[in-house]
């Protein structure tokens, strides 16, 4: 459905052939209006040419129109070549939009260290100029993906206290997912109308709270971007707290949905796994705790493979660098308590876990003490497809 964007919103697509032929791998989002923007990135040091402009956009603190993203090439440790690239779509699309070069915001995934193909770039610019109105939410979303399964993407209405306003989320990702900001590429918009500084703080809280709690593979992307665009079209402003709290919240469950789905589409993934920490002597800890489970390969594997080795996750926990003391640790395993104070329990109900170990879902409940520290990870699985999908990347 063509309609399902917020008000003032349209994406296009075309086919370059950055890496395949025949599909959509440039994408953008247009705004007929100057929008806010929030945004939050990766930490890695490496941190590609497109992210570098978006940080800069974002620290000069002006309006933007466009998102312009790209599959097939990361424009990741490319050197000034890198920037100046970018700098000329800028200049190329702004002159065809009809807007600044400074207002169009730049995404890109895929393989680290290759420069642009500017001649496709510079043939293919005037058609995606044309294309704002020719695709959806997914049809964007597709133009982006890589070696996702399937496009994530999600639209809710909230109700504010001038009236209804939408959000969408449109995202990609499914290996390289460890991030210490958001994921690998996602763009989250509303016709909604914000102030600058709570829609800010409304992203850090939400992408805290949902994407920078998922791992799939433990590396953190070069690229990692999250943009969120507000361009007010529906004539709604979020003008009061409980009009903040509202589409706060709202923002965290769309997030959520979507953070779920990049860990449901782990490259070769059969499981997520719902990690939670309680009892440790703070948050810190608890994070630590369930990054360490979530990140090891030996518990994802024994989960791939319905094998209820619940003493590599008490192992993962133990090196984590967590402050807690053994005799107190507990372990719940899809509801079954199988460690408590040291020692295991319930050796009986091996048949029960394994059967229960066959679900999309598993839960991990892990007890550090009596502490007021708790934390959350969603994590998937790891199993053979995962290492013939990166095995050859690049083919």
């Amino acid at each position: 459905m063509l309609d399902d964007l917020p008000l003032g919103f349209s994406a296009g697509a075309v086919a370059c052939a950055f890496k395949k032929e025949g599909r959509d791998d440039l994408g953008i989002i247009f705004s007929d209006r100057p929008c806010t923007l929030a945004a939050m990135f990766t930490k890695n040091i490496f941190c590609a040419a497109p992210v570098q402009v978006c940080k800069q956009i974002l620290a000069a603190g002006g309006d933007v129109r466009a998102i312009i993203a790209n599959s097939g090439q990361a424009n990741a440790c490319t050197g000034e070549q890198g920037l100046n690239n970018c700098h000329h779509i800028q200049r190329e699309a702004a002159a065809m939009l009809g807007i600044r070069a400074n207002e169009i915001l730049l995404i890109s995934t895929g393989v680290i260290g290759a420069q642009f193909d500017m001649g496709k770039w510079d043939k293919n610019l005037p058609l995606l100029a044309k294309s704002p109105g020719s695709r959806d939410a997914e049809g964007f979303t597709r133009a982006i993906m890589t070696t996702d399964a399937f496009p994530k993407f999600a639209s809710r209405d909230v109700d504010l206290s001038g009236g209804s306003v939408r959000l969408t989320v449109m995202a990609k990702g499914a290996g390289m997912i460890c991030p210490n900001m958001a994921t690998m590429l996602c763009v989250a918009i509303t016709d909604a109308l914000v102030p600058r500084v709570e829609w800010q703080r409304m992203f850090e809280q939400a992408v805290n709270n949902t994407f920078n709690r998922v791992t799939v593979d433990g590396d953190t992307s070069t690229n990692d971007t999250i943009l969120g665009l507000a361009n007010g079209a529906s004539g709604v402003a979020a003008a009061t707290s409980a009009d903040y709290d509202l589409l706060s919240q709202a923002l965290t469950e769309i997030l959520a949905k979507t953070a779920y789905m990049l860990v449901q589409d782990g490259e070769g993934a059969s499981k997520v796994l719902h990690i939670t920490v309680e009892g440790a002597k703070n948050d810190g800890d608890a994070a630590l705790a369930a990054r360490s489970v979530g990140n090891s390969q030996l518990v994802k594997t024994a989960i791939y493979g319905g094998d209820a080795n619940w003493g590599r996750i008490i192992n993962a926990v133990g090196y984590s660098g967590v402050s807690a003391n053994p005799d107190e640790v507990g372990l719940y395993l899809c509801g079954i308590e199988r460690f408590r104070k040291g020692q295991p329990v319930n050796d009986d109900m091996e048949e029960e876990l394994a059967r229960q170990l066959r679900k999309k879902d598993v839960e991990i409940r892990i007890i550090l003490g009596s502490g007021p520290g708790k934390s959350g990870l969603l994590a998937s699985d790891l199993g053979h497809e995962y290492v013939t999908l990166n095995s050859d990347y690049r083919s």
